[in-house]
């Protein structure tokens, strides 16, 4: 049996928490997501034009086996502060890698590109996403709010607003009951909808009306599949984590990763572009195992792709107008 978390957040897994911090003048903001305790994790990069922290570090051959928090942020490279930012909220409370006297917090990032939304981008020397970053994780807690809140502020996609979302499955596995949740911050290029139509790309995944009750599509809808790009392209990348309490080792969890981006290519139109930096992460928190590494790990990864299309599309659906760009509610859903 498959059923919903009772959020339907990514904090359904137990021991994951979630801040969020944010800056409506910048139309910007950060998102951290936190372990309870240190988790082995592992990422996927598709997107082509990537901008990324401490990756490399989850790579299966690397010495560090666990991370201790998870940062998704706005601002494009500038945004890569937000981490230095958690870094130092977690070494006073003495969360990290210790090395005789050194703590170190293990915080890999990713950032999308938000610089062109309208926001007021002159912050001078400094900019503010390590003070956004150690604020967000200060404030990270089992509930927390979606669409324009976060990563996912000033986030536009396909043109239309933007925003954060999530979502969460629970099923047996025989012996043992395994949650796996999703967190995305959505700033395509492409489109979450099908073309001169409200229905979502992600529509057939839909879950408990959480997308607002989508209509199915027509049986075979003749939809003009040509895609007009808009140069130069200003708004790119869709960020996304999925946790779970599942047992995974690093490879366990790159394959999860792998499978957990169908999520994406079920969501939006085109996806993984030259312009885009796509990237997904997975988090485990180790509290089930698995009744069958193989069929049990394809099982997780399955689900998982589902989650991520899911929490992709309630971005959208979560998202208010704002700076200029109309929501998905404004557009599609007016009396």
């Amino acid at each position: 049996m498959i059923k919903t978390g009772e959020k339907n957040l990514i904090t359904d897994v137990p021991g994951i928490k979630v801040g969020n911090a944010q800056d409506e003048e910048l139309r910007s903001g950060v998102t951290v997501i936190k372990p309870d305790d240190p988790a082995v994790a592992s990422v996927d990069v598709r997107g082509g034009g990537p901008g990324s922290r401490e990756t490399e570090a989850l790579n299966s051959d690397c010495l560090v086996d666990v991370v201790h928090a998870l940062v998704l942020s706005g601002g494009s490279a500038y945004g890569l502060d937000a981490a230095g930012g958690v870094m130092s909220y977690l070494a006073k409370q003495k969360i990290g890698f210790q090395l005789e006297d050194a703590i170190i917090p293990i915080v890999p990032s990713a950032i999308l590109f938000d610089l062109l939304n309208g926001g007021n981008k002159k912050w001078g020397d400094l900019s503010p996403y390590a003070a956004l970053g150690h604020k967000a994780v200060s404030q990270c807690d089992t509930s927390f709010k979606l669409g324009n809140h976060g990563a996912g502020t000033g986030a536009v996609a396909g043109g239309i607003k933007g925003g954060l979302g999530s979502a969460s499955f629970v099923y047996d596995d025989q012996e043992s009951e395994i949650t796996i949740g999703a967190i995305a911050a959505v700033n395509s290029m492409g489109s979450v909808t099908m073309p001169d139509s409200s229905v979502m790309w992600a529509a057939p995944f839909e879950q408990n009306q959480e997308l607002g009750r989508q209509k199915a599509p027509e049986s075979n809808p003749e939809y003009n599949l040509d895609y007009t790009f808009e140069l130069p392209v200003g708004k790119n990348t869709t960020l996304v984590i999925v946790a779970t309490d599942a047992i995974l080792t690093k490879p366990q969890a790159r394959r999860v990763a792998i499978m957990a981006q169908d999520g994406l290519a079920r969501a939006i139109r085109p996806v993984h572009s030259p312009f885009d930096g796509d990237s997904l992460f997975v988090l485990s928190t180790g509290r089930e195992e698995l009744s069958e590494p193989v069929t049990g790990i394809s099982k997780l990864g399955m689900l998982a792709a589902d989650c991520v299309a899911r929490a992709i599309a309630r971005g959208v659906y979560e998202a208010e107008s704002f700076g200029g760009f109309e929501s998905y509610k404004s557009l599609f859903e007016k009396s």
